[in-house]
């Protein structure tokens, strides 16, 4: 009965927290969740629960879709193409990993993503209010 507690409250508390996220922390967020459920798909597949797998590694694939989607091609220019093209490899090596139900794929795509969440959360904070405002200027010109 605790643990349904607990689990209520994480997700109450992970509400709240996108709830007053900006853009930047929520891909932080994504990112994050997708390095957990890529843990979790793991230890799946280590106890051959293929069930649990699949469900950890379409979540993955959720987030890694929903990254490579949000990303602006026309203001980030090569960088933006550039994590296109890898989010779309890694979702890839994924279903790769899933079919093939090898550990070694999983760490590739872990060893992908985790400098890209590094990088992420290391930029500056004048950075990212000047992103910010360089977004708003595009919608006002539209």
């Amino acid at each position: 009965m605790a643990l349904k507690g607990i689990n209520a409250y994480k997700k109450g508390s992970l509400k709240q927290d996108i709830a007053t996220a900006d853009p930047h922390r929520l891909t932080l967020m994504l990112m994050q969740g997708a390095l957990d459920r890529m843990a979790y798909a793991k230890g799946c597949m280590e106890r051959k629960d293929f069930a649990g797998k699949s469900e950890h590694l379409s979540r993955v694939n959720a987030i890694l879709i929903n990254l490579r989607d949000t990303l602006d091609l026309d203001v980030g220019g090569e960088i933006a193409e550039n994590l296109y093209g890898l989010y779309e490899f890694m979702v890839q090596r994924l279903l790769d990993a899933n079919v093939q139900n090898n550990l070694q794929i999983m760490d590739e795509v872990i060893n992908l993503l985790l400098p890209i969440k590094t990088a992420w959360a290391g930029i500056p904070e004048d950075a990212k209010q000047e992103a910010y405002e360089a977004q708003r200027q595009k919608r006002q010109s539209v």
